[in-house]
């Protein structure tokens, strides 16, 4: 069974991110420099890349050639990272582990030392969703952790977080990825499959995915069933019930 193109596509390094440059660098910046925080939060639009930043910085966290912004890829480290098993990498969905016993076990993880890396990676996707208790849980461990812990907060709505977690984080912002770097990003991976396309629909798919690389990728997967491997204006019109 073939992947989804967000997942078959999904950036595995900082050059491989779409649109948020700033944001790769600044991050390649504190690890050559070894200027590393204990807690992140990026916030932004839902596709933007959060989750994929996240994992490529845990990643290049763990590297064994040494904390890098170019991890090697290949050591077992960064194998593990890249097929979501890597032991000293833990994700939680912030919605639907969201209450106080949750965090009271993620906090409870942070007392033990890694299994085999440098560093503990806790990413936490849609922290705004956790209750009022469990983000004061949190917030004593986010402001003093084990020197060996590292915090990744992700969300889609930094406004709803209590200030006293912003202040404990380094924010990276997240920006709506502009039509033509997605026009671009999907004409790229359609020419990668080897599937036919006219450029005005790819316009209109890149419109439709409104800023958000998953949307779009989602979007041009579902055209190229419709559209049988000829995208093309008609048919992404008639998918997507624009009128003309």
């Amino acid at each position: 069974m073939s992947l989804a193109l967000a997942r078959k596509y999904r950036p595995a390094t900082f050059e491989d991110l779409i649109g948020q440059e700033s944001v790769s660098q600044t991050l390649s910046l504190a690890l050559e420099s070894d200027r590393l925080s204990h807690a992140y939060l990026f916030s932004g639009l839902r596709g933007s890349g959060k989750t994929s930043t996240a994992r490529i910085f845990a990643k290049a966290l763990l590297c064994e050639k040494g904390t890098t912004s170019h991890p090697c890829g290949v050591c077992s480290s960064c194998v593990m990272a890249n097929e979501g098993r890597h032991v000293d990498i833990i994700e939680m969905d912030g919605a639907s582990n969201r209450k106080i016993d949750d965090i009271r076990e993620l906090i409870e993880h942070t007392k033990y030392k890694p299994a085999i890396g440098r560093y503990k990676i806790f990413i936490i996707d849609e922290v705004h969703m956790l209750t009022k208790e469990a983000f004061n849980a949190l917030l004593k461990t986010l402001e003093e952790p084990p020197a060996f812990v590292k915090f990744i907060l992700a969300t889609t709505d930094p406004l709803k977080l209590p200030a006293t977690i912003l202040s404990r984080t380094q924010h990276f912002r997240f920006r709506k990825i502009s039509q033509p770097i997605l026009e671009r990003h999907l004409e790229h991976i359609l020419n990668l499959e080897k599937v036919e396309y006219e450029r005005e629909a790819i316009s209109i798919i890149a419109r439709s995915g409104a800023g958000s690389v998953r949307d779009a990728l989602t979007l041009l997967d579902q055209a190229i069933v419709y559209s049988k491997n000829f995208v093309d204006i008609s048919t992404i019109t008639n998918m997507l019930g624009i009128i003309e």
